[in-house]
């Protein structure tokens, strides 16, 4: 991986969040690609339970102040960074009032799922890449985990097609298991056809589950990874349907050189 720049797009990541196989791996491969030569930045949201004072995150102006429009709506976007101690790693966290501020994962404490999830992720998906844009850092691979960073291989395949900062990127997607049952908003595909992605799988979220979201993810995908034992078996069928290079890896003695292996025989090659 020396010389190489791989991009980690996230739902979670240890230690701003609990303790998990997406938060985990978030965190070990990053780990993993620098002590090999390689060069990362990692991407989560700025979820309101993460502690900004104890984790000491701040807002980075140069990289914050830029409105993104979802659905038509002017929907501001902050930057802010931390680093994770002891490693040479630092995070990037999207933020937003709306999106973002005093809220959890994808369900409230009730365990309501949010209503506005899909805005959530194409804003996440636009916010990683224009800050990319704004850091003139060209990543070899993008890696997504978890609901969240799903829509980015499709913003990264058609909304920016014609970046050259992505012109020779690859895009993994990891498969978790802990579905979340329920549907996003019946809306979402014109929500993402407002900005001009006119991309025949949209059909795919005509049902808007996540369970198809995930599938929509696998089909703008170079490489897929089942991180988990029980994923959704029909995700990844849609990736063995369209010869995507699959690698099944959990969490077991020298998954790291799984990974690396698979990063450079199947993705960069």
């Amino acid at each position: 991986m020396t010389g190489k720049k791989v991009l980690y797009v996230s739902s979670e990541v240890i230690p701003y969040l609990p303790n998990n196989d997406i938060s985990t791996l978030s965190y070990s491969l990053p780990k993993m690609v620098n002590e090999n030569g390689g060069q990362t930045r990692i991407f989560i949201p700025k979820y309101g339970l993460i502690n900004e004072r104890r984790h000491q995150l701040h807002e980075v102006i140069r990289l914050s102040g830029m409105n993104l429009i979802i659905d038509d709506l002017d929907m501001p976007l902050i930057i802010k960074v931390a680093s994770i101690p002891k490693e040479r790693m630092q995070v990037y966290f999207i933020d937003n009032d709306e999106y973002f501020k005093n809220r959890l994962l994808h369900a409230d404490a009730k365990k309501k799922l949010y209503k506005d999830n899909d805005e959530r992720a194409i804003f996440f998906a636009k916010g990683v890449i224009e800050t990319i844009k704004k850091l003139n850092w060209s990543p070899d691979i993008i890696h997504v985990h978890g609901w969240i960073a799903a829509l980015m291989p499709l913003y990264v395949k058609e909304y920016y097609k014609d970046e050259p900062l992505l012109a020779n990127s690859k895009v993994v997607t990891s498969l978790y298991g802990d579905e979340i049952k329920g549907s996003l908003n019946s809306k979402i595909v014109s929500k993402i056809k407002f900005d001009e992605v006119e991309s025949e799988t949209l059909s795919t979220l005509d049902d808007p589950t996540y369970e198809n979201l995930f599938k929509m993810s696998v089909l703008h995908s170079d490489g897929v990874i089942v991180a988990s034992d029980n994923v959704n078996e029909s995700v990844v069928e849609v990736a063995n349907k369209h010869k995507k290079p699959v690698l099944k890896c959990g969490f077991k003695e020298g998954f790291e050189k799984e990974y690396l292996e698979f990063y450079n025989t199947k993705i960069l090659n």
